[in-house]
């Protein structure tokens, strides 16, 4: 797997019209095949009037073999393959698009449909928000309440994601650290905090 490599960091939608038929792209982040096909499933049903709902995904990181792709009626090679291979050459992951096509009765061809295809997707991932990937531990720490400023002060110097809090007997904190900053990290948790702080490893993200 690759150590880092983008992906959709928002929903992104992009539109067009080739001879009256409108194309709408909607691209989304999809973790793995689930959550890909589950996109797919949502703009099926928030377009039931769509002559063609086509998609495209790499549910994973770029070099995944979990991908896949549908032309949903159109003829065969004309839209979900020009639309995997959009994909495949932008060096992005965990993404799914699916295009819709409102036909406008005028038709393209099987080369003006492998080009509106194409053209839908790369269009689309021209101005899409994306982020890092990066390999993260989920990690869980329990101290007690006088720590509790000093500790997020430390985890803010850290590439973590947003954490979650529990506060009981003492003050619990659910994060996930990148890999390559999680020795530093933990080490200087313990340090800042005498020892007097535990550490639960969970599982790599």
């Amino acid at each position: 797997m690759s150590s880092r490599f983008p992906v959709p960091s928002a929903p992104h939608q992009y539109e067009f019209e080739i001879k009256r038929s409108r194309f709408l792209t909607v691209v989304e982040r999809a973790v793995n095949r689930e959550a890909a096909e589950n996109v797919i499933r949502q703009q099926r049903q928030a377009h039931p009037q769509a002559a063609h709902v086509c998609w495209a995904y790499i549910a994973g990181s770029p070099d995944t073999t979990v991908r896949s792709m549908s032309d949903d009626g159109e003829p065969s090679g004309t839209a979900g393959r020009p639309m995997l291979k959009v994909l495949e050459h932008s060096g992005l992951g965990e993404i799914v698009v699916a295009v819709i096509r409102y036909y406008g009765g005028i038709k393209l061809g099987t080369g003006g449909l492998q080009r509106a295809y194409s053209d839908a997707v790369t269009g689309a991932l021209k101005d899409l928000p994306t982020t890092q990937w990066v390999p993260r531990t989920a990690i869980t720490i329990e101290f007690d309440y006088p720590l509790e400023s000093n500790v997020r002060h430390c985890l803010s110097q850290f590439d973590t994601d947003e954490p979650a809090t529990d506060y009981a007997n003492q003050v619990s904190i659910h994060f996930a650290i990148a890999d390559n900053q999680k020795t530093q990290c933990l080490q200087a948790l313990t340090d800042l905090c005498a020892g007097a702080i535990q550490i639960g490893e969970l599982d790599q993200q």
